[in-house]
C-alpha cells in the first residue's frame, strides 16, 4: 500500500485548503482511511476518518464543522477539505489506511503517507 499526500501550504487564518491522499497498491473497499496531524514534540492526533465503502465518518471535536473527509473511488483518492483554518491547525498532516474495517481514532493504522505541512498564519 502506498499513500501519497499533498496539498499542504501556507494560508491565513480563516482560509481553506484541501489535502489529497492518493492510495495505491490494494483494493481499498474494506479499508478505513484516516487523517492525523502532528506538531513537534506532540503525539500524532486524530483528525478524521471514514470507511472507503462509505459511512463510519468520525471527526475530532476540534475540527468538527470545519473539516470534511471524503473519497473519490475512481481516482482512489481521499480528501480532507479544511475550512476556517486557525493557527492551532498548523501541523504536518498524515493520511493513513487500515484494513481492519473498524474506524478508530488512535494512531494504530497499518499504513501511513509521508505527511504534508499545513501552516496557518494569524
Amino acid at each position: 500500500v502506498q499513500l501519497q499526500a499533498c496539498g499542504g501550504g501556507v494560508v491565513q487564518a480563516g482560509g481553506s485548503l484541501r489535502l489529497s491522499c492518493a492510495a495505491s497498491g490494494r483494493t481499498f473497499s474494506n479499508y478505513v482511511m484516516g487523517w492525523f496531524r502532528q506538531t513537534p514534540g506532540q503525539e500524532r492526533e486524530f483528525v478524521a476518518a471514514m470507511r472507503w465503502s462509505g459511512g463510519g465518518t468520525l471527526y475530532a471535536d476540534s475540527v468538527k464543522g470545519r473539516f470534511t473527509i471524503s473519497r473519490d473511488k475512481a481516482l482512489s483518492t481521499v480528501y480532507l477539505q479544511m475550512n476556517s483554518l486557525q493557527p492551532e491547525d498548523t501541523a504536518v498532516y498524515y493520511c493513513a489506511a487500515d484494513s481492519r474495517s473498524i474506524v478508530v481514532t488512535r494512531a494504530i493504522y497499518e499504513y501511513w503517507g509521508q505527511g504534508t505541512l499545513v501552516t496557518v498564519s494569524s
